[in-house]
């Protein structure tokens, strides 16, 4: 099949991360909700009276196999970065989705298959019940995936290929009841979960919720994994969490945390205990890889950039040295809580607003107007803070060149 494409490719390693991404988050959801299903003290069934007359087709097995091949071929056709990215979300949104729902509402398939004669058929649903058991039903996962290769394909074939596509997805969908797989139910449930997360996650606005995305997914797996399968209340808890610091990247609020004077309230501790957590153990593993380098640089003269210090690090800062805290994560050192301390948060790993970045360079024009030094610092000083002070250098290079023209 020729598919059409514009403009730069994604390049392997970009295809392959995402491909790797979403069979990790398949092969962690789907086989974890086959074992709540089978250890649920009541599964239910969706089957309808008339499907006890469904007929039993051995070769669909051939299209129903095929879906793990465009599993893996919609990531390597698909033309843009922001395509890649469409896709690659959705299928992971569907994956994590469906899996809350089978651990909700665990059901069984309840048909028999009959023996097979033919070896190679008798095979091949013998793989497919070791690693697909008649569990995991409603809504079926394999039309969900239909729907959203179809959407994802369509606009790269024309004409007789278009149909071929269509016809070919339309026989991989009902595959999953004429091989005795899937009830009615499930097939109209995979086509609303299809649906739903197609229009959940638009093209054009991936690039800007990529971090709310990633921690909503890691939510919805640590729900499943750990609320429905060790039914731990830690784990609970910790998806609330993700699911809190989800928001605030959506909602693009640096200032969720609510940091004063340098320190986390109580309240900030109780919602978010295990994200700062996990961020003062990253810092502290930071550290501990970086042992005997510079915690901190100069970048321009009055300007020193790093990663958040320890009391016995702050002690090198210059006397009268302003401290620009750009971290909502970590809290502030005693050493540097004076009079001269300035938080302006920046999220993490996310682009920040104009508004917030013309306010951190007003903030460094300001010290060094006083003549006061500043030190700029996010939490582990490799992005948000070098990216302030690149800004700073050019801006100061742009008023240099206006006064000797």
């Amino acid at each position: 099949m020729r598919f059409q494409s514009q403009g730069k490719l994604p390049s392997i390693r970009v295809r392959a991360g995402h491909l790797l991404f979403n069979w990790l988050v398949f092969g962690l959801c789907y086989p974890l909700s086959q074992v709540i299903a089978a250890h649920a003290p009541l599964r239910h069934s969706v089957a309808l009276p008339f499907e006890a007359g469904m007929p039993f087709w051995p070769w669909m097995i051939v299209p129903y196999a095929t879906s793990a091949l465009f599993f893996t071929l919609v990531f390597m056709v698909v033309p843009t970065a922001e395509q890649l990215r469409v896709t690659g979300r959705r299928m992971a949104s569907a994956t994590v989705i469906a899996a809350l729902v089978f651990a909700i509402f665990p059901a069984r398939f309840t048909l028999a298959r009959p023996a097979l004669d033919d070896p190679l058929l008798a095979a091949a649903y013998g793989f497919l019940e070791m690693v697909d058991q008649p569990y995991n039903q409603l809504p079926s996962l394999h039309v969900a995936y239909c729907l959203l290769f179809w959407l994802a394909l369509r606009p790269l074939v024309r004409g007789w290929r278009r149909l071929a596509l269509a016809a070919w997805l339309v026989l991989v969908a009902a595959s999953t009841l004429f091989t005795w797989q899937h009830h009615v139910a499930d097939v109209v449930a995979g086509l609303a979960l299809g649906a739903a997360v197609a229009r959940l996650v638009r093209p054009g606005s991936t690039r800007r919720s990529t971090v709310a995305f990633h921690y909503t997914i890691a939510a919805g797996i640590t729900l499943h994994a750990g609320w429905f399968v060790l039914g731990s209340w830690v784990a609970l808890y910790a998806a609330a969490c993700l699911l809190l610091v989800a928001l605030a990247y959506a909602r693009r609020d640096s200032n969720f945390l609510r940091k004063r004077a340098g320190r986390h309230s109580m309240v900030a501790w109780l919602l978010y205990w295990p994200y700062l957590a996990g961020y003062l153990l990253t810092w502290a593993l930071v550290r501990l890889r970086e042992r005997g380098g510079a915690a901190f640089t100069q970048q321009a003269p009055g300007l020193f950039v790093g990663r958040r210090l320890s009391p016995v690090e702050a002690r090198r800062l210059p006397n009268d040295c302003c401290v620009i805290d750009l971290s909502p994560e970590l809290p502030e050192v005693r050493a540097l809580r004076g009079i001269h301390y300035r938080h302006a948060p920046l999220l993490d790993l996310h682009a920040p607003r104009p508004s917030e970045v013309r306010a951190v360079l007003a903030l460094v024009a300001e010290q060094h107007a006083q003549g006061r030094p500043v030190f700029l610092h996010c939490a582990m000083g490799y992005s948000r803070s070098r990216f302030i002070a690149r800004l700073h250098a050019r801006k100061t290079q742009r008023c240099l060149s206006r006064s000797t023209s």
